[in-house]
């Protein structure tokens, strides 16, 4: 969550430190702001909402703004204090002169506080933020030089944090920094950046350094000096970027949820590319370091993860223990880490995150890697601070996604699923070869299928409107689909408001059930050929009695469903144990079109943060 620009060299720095915040927005942010250095002169602009207000705020102050060749900008995410403009960043301290913005949280701020306004700071905030701005200053004072005030005022600091800082002595100049928030530099002709992430500068670089914890950067228009946590010089890699701009633009789509739903089926095939070579041959995962000693030493497996992620990892469970008989568990990253658990050198962690970046996950797999796992990471974001933690990886290959709602990144981590536990199962012999063939088949036949619900949203559509209006919504489904029934409901609550729930169907009488009237529609995923099918239309027609509203997201062409259901969207037929991969795109339409019909923010929904770099 929230987004750091910074940005020394020739260009025009604000319009610089605008785009990058707007390319950041995905990140999530209720404020924004900047700051420059104006000939030795400090000036900080920022506003609270949208980026149009910070835009037309710094049209008013186009005026006095004069001769800027450096600055740095944030969007936040309120943790700390709501969303004010004495609230939002940047900071700066009681003289003005040191001006910083802050990812993460520093948990040691109210000792820091006290101690600082006994040494005559004045506190206008009520972030943790602020503090670090005037520990940094008072550092300064005794050094005067701003990489030693910052690498002296960090071994004060307690907590998480991606760090940018200017002072106005030192003009051209941005001090970087990071501990568990993604920061990194970006490398241009007699000019630099640095970002929270790569769509900030991808239009005018792609080469970068990525940070690492402890890290100091001192950077300026023509060099960029790299520091250790003990003031050592050090080396940095280079790497180069391998995405497009374009891959920011919405392509002609209303939104970018909209886009990324309908680059699931190309999102699908760069998965299997290299991957799934021939229904023939064995699964390539090169990155898996899972042998048949290792496989054999397990005892379990633990998959651990947070929001929509936790939901493919449900998925990843149910066909791990299908395929190979080996039993796993799943579990939230936030309860992981505050329990005792019996993780040890006999178990597989699977980690699971979009971003790489999820603040809970990555303390989840440290503790598991501090136990002796082999910790196996599933991530969009092979560059990302939790794919350096990982003994073994799976990039999901979705490509950037702008949207907050996951879509394609979810639909990418269940492939990623599927193609390991088809590899565990080849490596342990626990599959015959004619059912992996079979398996492998109909997987290459998977972004077919979504095409054709792609190009026949009618139904989808007119079931949106019809329910847009409800406050409550209920999603049901029986085993391998309980995770689209739950995944179905956070989309729909995410981008639309609406008070959704996902069930295990047969859970729907032991309470669920006296929600139930003409108020509440009741959306059942029946894949047919399902050893649960029956117990599904069962309780759907349970529901019915109740008089709930009945929606069917079906392949079957039983005609007796139009007896029990008022809307039935209809999806191609899929064995059931391939079914999440398609009845969660019908959902994921479903919770986008009543979205746009409610006049939503659809893309950057309320509260949410596209990262969550925060425990």
């Amino acid at each position: 969550m929230c987004g750091i620009v910074g940005y020394v060299g020739n260009r025009d720095v604000i319009k610089v430190l605008i785009d990058g915040l707007v390319s950041l927005e995905y990140r999530g942010y209720d404020s924004a702001g900047i700051a420059v250095n104006d000939e030795g002169n400090i000036k900080i602009y920022k506003s609270i909402g949208k980026l149009i207000n910070l835009k037309n705020l710094l049209q008013e102050k186009k005026s006095e703004i004069k001769n800027v060749k450096s600055g740095i900008g944030h969007i936040r995410w309120a943790t700390h204090g709501g969303a004010t403009e004495f609230n939002a960043h940047p900071h700066t301290c009681s003289c003005g002169k040191l001006v910083l913005v802050h990812n993460g949280i520093i948990e040691n701020f109210k000792e820091l506080k006290e101690k600082l306004i006994k040494e005559g700071c004045i506190f206008r905030s009520q972030t943790d933020t602020e503090t670090i701005a005037h520990l940094f200053a008072l550092e300064y004072g005794k050094t005067h030089d701003l990489k030693q005030a910052v690498q002296n005022g960090l071994k004060q600091l307690k907590g998480a944090y991606a760090i940018c800082v200017m002072h106005k002595d030192e003009p051209d100049k941005i001090v970087a920094t990071r501990k568990n928030a993604p920061l990194l530099i970006g490398l241009g002709e007699n000019e630099n950046f640095v970002a929270s992430d790569i769509p900030a500068f991808i239009e005018y670089t792609k080469k970068a350094i990525y940070l690492d914890d402890g890290d100091i950067a001192v950077v300026t228009p023509t060099n960029i000096d790299f520091y250790d946590e003990n003031d050592n010089l050090i080396k940095k890699k280079t790497e180069q970027l391998p995405w497009e701009p374009i891959a920011l633009s919405k392509l002609g789509y209303k939104h970018f949820m909209l886009k990324e739903i309908h680059e699931q089926p190309d999102v699908i095939r760069n998965v299997l590319n290299g991957k799934l070579c021939s229904i023939d041959e064995p699964i390539v995962l090169n990155e898996v370091q899972i042998d048949n000693d290792k496989l054999k030493n397990l005892n379990r497996i633990e998959i651990i993860a947070c929001g929509t992620s936790l939901h493919a990892a449900m998925v990843g469970k149910y066909i791990i223990e299908d395929f190979t008989g080996i039993a796993v568990e799943v579990e939230p990253s936030s309860e992981y880490i505050y329990r005792k658990t019996v993780t040890n050198d006999k178990t597989l962690v699977i980690g699971v995150s979009q971003s790489g970046e999820t603040a809970d996950t990555i303390t989840a797999i440290r503790q598991a890697k501090e136990k002796g796992a082999h910790v196996l990471i599933i991530t969009n974001r092979p560059d990302s601070s939790m794919a350096r933690y990982a003994d073994s990886l799976i990039p999901v290959s979705a490509g950037i996604e702008i949207s907050v709602a996951a879509t394609k990144s979810y639909t990418a981590q269940l492939l990623s699923f599927y193609l390991l536990a088809i590899k565990l199962a080849e490596i342990k012999n626990s599959l015959s070869l004619e059912y992996l063939k079979n398996l492998k088949h109909e997987l290459i036949q998977i972004p077919v299928k979504l095409e054709e619900i792609l190009n026949n949203k009618i139904e989808i559509q007119k079931c949106a409107r019809k329910f847009a209006n409800y406050k409550n919504f209920i999603f049901i489904a029986r085993g391998i689909n309980l995770a689209t029934a739950l995944e179905g409901a956070l989309k729909l609550k995410e981008v639309s408001y609406i008070n959704a729930t996902g069930y295990a169907a047969g859970e729907l009488k032991h309470g669920p059930i006296a929600m139930l009237d003409e108020t509440m529609p009741v959306l059942s995923i029946l894949i047919p050929g399902g050893i649960t099918y029956d117990k599904i239309l069962s309780n759907s027609e349970e529901a019915k009695a109740r008089n709930a509203r009945l929606i069917a997201l079906t392949s079957a062409e039983d005609e007796h469903l139009k007896d029990i259901f008022e809307n039935i969207i209809k999806i191609p037929p899929v064995p059931e144990i391939l079914s999440p991969i398609i009845a969660n795109v019908p959902c994921q339409l479903l919770a986008y079109y009543i979205s746009e019909f409610l006049g939503k923010d659809v893309d950057q929904p309320r509260n949410l943060a596209k990262s969550v770099t925060v425990e």
